[in-house]
């Protein structure tokens, strides 16, 4: 390391999927514009793995250097598969870190591989900033994000809610180093369309055309809840064939049960060959993946996107089921139980209503100017004490 980037603050931050990325990804161009300071980035978790298209490759091409990789996911997609990943994760990390000697670890989210990692910063004495930290929402990744929130040292909430519930929690006021998620600096100014090749360049099945009423369908596995999950995911394809839409539909993520919504998907397909509606896609690089948002007549699933980044553009949504129950919703999420006539019922309402009013309810599209003026500035430190809140 040459004395000029021994002088700056060293920031590592690191990315466990595309979601991840898509909205860390303005910080970390604004990180880069910084003499004060300096970047190194890690890959890990999905975003190594050829079977959801490596897309480590989709930071270096928006020109962030990728400096290491991370291979830390047994394949199973079980609770027992995912234990166990977060065990190489604190393994894998904890050699990279050495190597390293970041000053700043910067963590995004509520991922099991994000938990790896932030153990293994903890007790390596490496200050943690966590964007996202202090939400509600289910599954076992609301125990995640709170974990990972008593571990950081500085908090960067997406909503006020959010910032009230971290200091709830023994966090001390003034470690709230900015309050907004930073994909809406993204959104506030996005205009791409999805076009025909964007919608259709990638995935197999019926082409959809932007030009008539398209939905988009994301539905990951809630692992706190596993019994039915095959059933959710085929009332959802049943009441998505009889809303007479084009559907584009990505396949679920890596969690426990992932496999089993695979399944049913497969099923379905196999019991309606014939059917002409559906187009399905293993994953989208981020500026995609919000055009897609801005542009669907609807959504249908429980992708936290659907909640968050799809307000910003006023998108009609349908949450389906458990995962995000718990989320600050604004009024173009309407939630319901993954049974079919109730998710007919909603998708029916939805486009009855279409576009609703962007939102603004995480984040005013100035996020990360705000959070990297924090990241020069802030006296890091590294033993937390908790702070005592009476009512």
């Amino acid at each position: 390391m040459s004395q000029a980037a021994r002088t700056k603050r060293h920031i590592c931050a690191v990315m466990v999927d595309r979601a991840n990325y898509g909205r860390m990804k303005p910080v970390l161009l604004e990180i880069l514009e910084r003499d004060e300071l300096m970047l190194s980035t890690v890959c890990a978790g999905t975003m190594v793995l050829s079977r959801f298209d490596e897309a480590y490759k989709v930071v270096e091409g928006d020109g962030i250097p990728v400096t290491e990789k991370v291979y830390m996911e047994l394949e199973g997609s079980t609770p027992h598969t995912m234990s166990k990943s977060i065990g190489l994760a604190i393994l894998e990390f904890s050699n990279v870190f050495r190597r390293m000697k970041p000053d700043i670890l910067l963590m995004i989210g509520d991922r099991y591989e994000a938990l790896g990692a932030v153990i293994a910063a903890a007790y390596m004495n490496i200050p943690i900033v966590h964007i996202q930290g202090g939400e509600v929402s289910g599954s076992i990744d609301e125990s995640a994000r709170h974990a990972i929130s008593k571990f950081a040292q500085f908090h960067c909430p997406s909503t006020r809610r959010a910032a009230d519930y971290l200091v709830r929690m023994g966090e001390r006021p003034d470690t709230i180093l900015a309050v907004g998620c930073p994909s809406s600096d993204l959104a506030k100014t996005f205009t791409r369309e999805a076009g025909v090749e964007l919608l259709n360049g990638r995935g197999s099945g019926q082409t959809i055309d932007p030009s008539q009423p398209f939905a988009l369908c994301v539905f990951h596995p809630t692992t706190t809840d596993l019994i039915d999950v095959e059933d959710q995911m085929l009332n959802v394809l049943s009441a998505l064939g009889e809303s007479g839409l084009q559907v584009l539909m990505l396949w679920p993520n890596i969690d426990a049960g992932s496999d089993r919504i695979s399944k049913a998907i497969r099923t379905y397909r196999a019991a309606k060959p014939t059917d002409d509606w559906l187009r399905i896609v293993t994953n989208f690089e981020p500026d995609d993946y919000l055009a897609i948002l801005k542009d669907a007549s609807v959504l249908i699933g429980n992708s936290s996107s659907f909640v968050r980044d799809a307000g910003y553009f006023g998108t009609p949504t349908v949450l389906v089921g458990e995962r995000q129950a718990s989320r600050e919703m604004d009024e173009h999420v309407t939630h319901v139980s993954p049974v079919e006539r109730d998710v007919s019922d909603a998708i029916r309402n939805q486009l009855s209503h279409g576009r609703y009013a962007p939102s603004t309810l995480y984040g005013d599209g100035d996020v990360s100017r705000r959070i990297v003026d924090k990241l020069v500035s802030i006296e890091l430190y590294i033993q937390k004490t908790l702070h005592y809140v009476f009512e």
